[in-house]
């Protein structure tokens, strides 16, 4: 999705008008809008080549969860970790809008 994204950047700025002007800035964005799409390609490839080699994208998952078990733990953890932190966020605005006396005042310091 993200090359997907920097070839339709590279392709927009082809169209901008300030490529007419200046052949400098053109001959970059060319350059660019070609490499973007050349790693596009490569990106689709690489899609197109795990998906007949496994079957199926829940197949890929599962590989490689079974192949990196650290990796299914790190995920979990870091998903852990920002819904704690999104919790405690909420609270800390939950202070801030509260009217400033000392009890607040303390728990927001915390």
């Amino acid at each position: 999705a993200m090359s997907k994204s920097a070839v339709k950047i590279s392709s927009d700025l082809l169209s901008n008008p300030l490529c007419e002007q200046e052949p400098s800035f053109l001959e970059m964005v060319t350059a660019f809008d070609t490499a973007m799409k050349r790693m596009d390609s490569f990106n689709q490839e690489k899609v197109d080549w795990l998906w007949l080699e496994n079957g199926s994208a829940g197949s890929i998952v599962e590989s490689f969860s079974s192949v990196f078990p650290s990796l299914n733990m790190a995920v979990k953890r870091r998903e852990q970790t920002l819904q704690d932190y999104k919790r405690l966020q909420s609270k800390v605005e939950k202070y801030e809008e509260k009217e400033r006396t000392g009890p607040v005042l303390a728990k927001l310091h915390q």
